[in-house]
């Protein structure tokens, strides 16, 4: 049955490819959105557009601002993709050809 369905499904597999690879992509680039290094950084950016007279304090501190919501933000939603329920860490995978050791 795996093999018939693998053979039905076959042109949806560059879609189903593309969707995994948006996935990954997504992924890393929240991981570097919440990367403790890249907000000190974009922050200490900041400041030196400050010293060097680019940007006014209220204008940094809108800024630091918008940093501090996207990363609290980030840091509050749920892991997991959006809309596909709760996140896959801790959940068991249930195969059926190996079922695993009996109770």
């Amino acid at each position: 049955m795996d093999l018939l369905w693998a053979l039905l499904t076959l042109p949806y597999a560059p879609v189903r490819g593309l969707t995994a690879v948006v996935g990954v992509v997504a992924r890393e680039a929240e991981a570097r959105q919440r990367n403790p290094v890249n907000v000190r950084r974009e922050l200490e950016e900041l400041d030196a557009a400050v010293a060097a007279g680019e940007l006014s304090i209220e204008e940094r501190d809108r800024a630091e601002q918008r940093v501090l919501e996207r990363l609290t933000r980030a840091s509050s939603a749920p892991t997991g993709r959006p809309g596909r329920g709760p996140a896959r860490e801790g959940r068991v995978r249930h195969d059926r050809r190996h079922p695993g050791p009996a109770a």
